[in-house]
């Protein structure tokens, strides 16, 4: 019956699609009315056919994306009250965030440690604490987020002052499982575009694999943070898994997809019009479903200005819920193969992060280049450039930039201090500033009040 309805259809050809655009536009140029370069360097067209799929094998997870909730530890029993009452209203994952170490049995107490997704990141190096907490959980389903080179990166030094924190990781990932994480969310939250995420992230992870060799590699899993720009964020994490079997493919390494961890990014969320931050969230939360995320931890609308709360996390969790089992997007991690657009930027975004890859590791890899500055460098410029748009307000947030409700006060609300801290602790290299794109008018209208 669909070749019946389709015999009458003669198939067009892009070259004939493009023929009757150019005689719509009444003499005005095709290329420079309606192509548009990105900032990544991507030409976007007016539209796609069968001549833009690439069927390239993007290695998506085979199942679809796990629901995670993040807590922070202040006190382990009550960190264990919130983790068992998040996986009883629809959480299958947990991750952990701790600045010192805590009494892990106390943590949890009562959770099936055997078949909950375990996430732990800490900002500490303690290498016996993270093996005991390994051998007592005892499962594979457990990831710690370790990163050496994104702590370097976040915060300008290592964890200690004495060392760089090898020998320390040696020991554990001698020991436990899923040792090793990319933060890659430092890139995305500092301003960085997707080229530069994908390349960062390629030759950050090559750092570990160049040091303890291809034995490590399994160890090894990721942190992203998706934006707004809905299919680009997308197309990047599926670009983000080719690059990394042509990275492992490298290392003689094959059936070993990347698992990917990712929440949307705090780069665009907003103090004033709170609100419409569960939009961009719910926008951003459906690209990394779409992208294959093997996990997504959600952030809630407040997360910025209040301390964590039952009401903004059951919001932000019932969000990943609706898009799981009311929008039948559980098992949606193969939904973009076969769109040509979506194929046609992933594609050139992973040829685009691999050309800059490659300049990175002909510079001497990524370690050097970041004690050299030359990375924060390259993101200032990206983020300067987006901050100068979103200024002169041609990148918009609804509430802030366009649309403002002038009798949104804020001043009283507030809990956490939502802006850069200046910090004046002397460091090893100059870090990456992780900063909103809405804090100085913020602080504007803040003074205003």
């Amino acid at each position: 019956m669909s070749d019946y309805l389709f015999n009458d259809f003669q198939e067009i050809s892009a070259a004939q699609w493009k023929q009757k655009i150019q005689v719509d536009l009444k003499g005005d140029d095709y290329n420079d009315t309606l192509l548009w370069k990105t900032d990544e360097g991507i030409t976007v067209k007016p539209f796609y056919t069968k001549e833009d799929q690439t069927n390239i094998s993007t290695n998506a997870p085979e199942k679809g994306f796990t629901i995670c909730q993040s807590i922070y530890i202040e006190e382990a029993e009550k960190a264990n009250y919130f983790a068992i009452d998040s996986l009883k209203r629809g959480a299958k994952a947990i991750e952990f965030k701790a600045k010192t170490p805590f009494d892990y049995k106390a943590l949890l107490k009562n959770i099936d440690i055997k078949n909950t997704l375990l996430y732990f990141n800490f900002k500490f190096l303690t290498p016996d604490f993270i093996i005991e907490i390994s051998k007592f959980v005892n499962s594979k389903n457990c990831y710690f987020n370790i990163d050496l080179i994104g702590n370097l990166a976040s915060t300008g030094n290592w964890f200690s002052n004495s060392s760089n924190g090898i020998k320390e990781l040696k020991k554990i990932i001698e020991s436990a499982d899923n040792a090793i994480c990319i933060n890659t969310s430092i890139y995305q939250n500092a301003g960085a575009n997707s080229t530069q995420q994908l390349a960062y992230t390629l030759a950050h992870a090559n750092e570990y694999l160049n040091y303890f060799g291809n034995k490590i590699a399994h160890q090894i899993h990721f942190n992203f943070s998706v934006g707004s720009n809905y299919f680009f964020e997308i197309a990047k994490l599926r670009a983000f898994r080719i690059l990394w079997a042509a990275l492992l493919k490298e290392y003689d390494i094959t059936n070993n997809k990347a698992h990917l961890f990712v929440k949307p990014t705090s780069r665009n969320k907003t103090l004033y019009d709170y609100n419409v931050n569960i939009l961009r969230t719910t926008s951003e939360c459906m690209s990394a479903i779409l992208g294959g995320a093997d996990t997504i931890s959600n952030i809630s609308y407040d997360d910025i200005f209040h301390h964590s709360n039952e009401f903004g996390e059951r919001i932000s969790r019932n969000q990943l819920l609706i898009l799981q089992q009311e929008c039948e997007l559980s098992d949606a991690q193969n939904f973009a193969d076969g769109t040509y657009y979506i194929e046609s930027i992933t594609k050139q975004l992973a040829q685009n992060a691999l050309i800059v890859f490659k300049t990175i590791e002909k510079g001497g890899g990524f370690l050097k280049q970041l004690k050299e500055g030359n990375i924060q460098r390259k993101i200032k410029d990206s983020s300067d450039k987006e901050q100068a748009k979103f200024d002169a307000g041609e990148l918009v947030l609804v509430g802030s930039n366009k649309i403002q409700n002038n009798k949104d006060l804020m001043s009283n609300k507030l809990s956490l201090y939502p802006f850069i801290k200046i910090r004046n602790d002397k460091t090893l290299i100059l870090p990456i500033i992780q900063k909103r794109l809405t804090e100085k008018l913020e602080l504007k209208r803040l003074e205003n009040e």
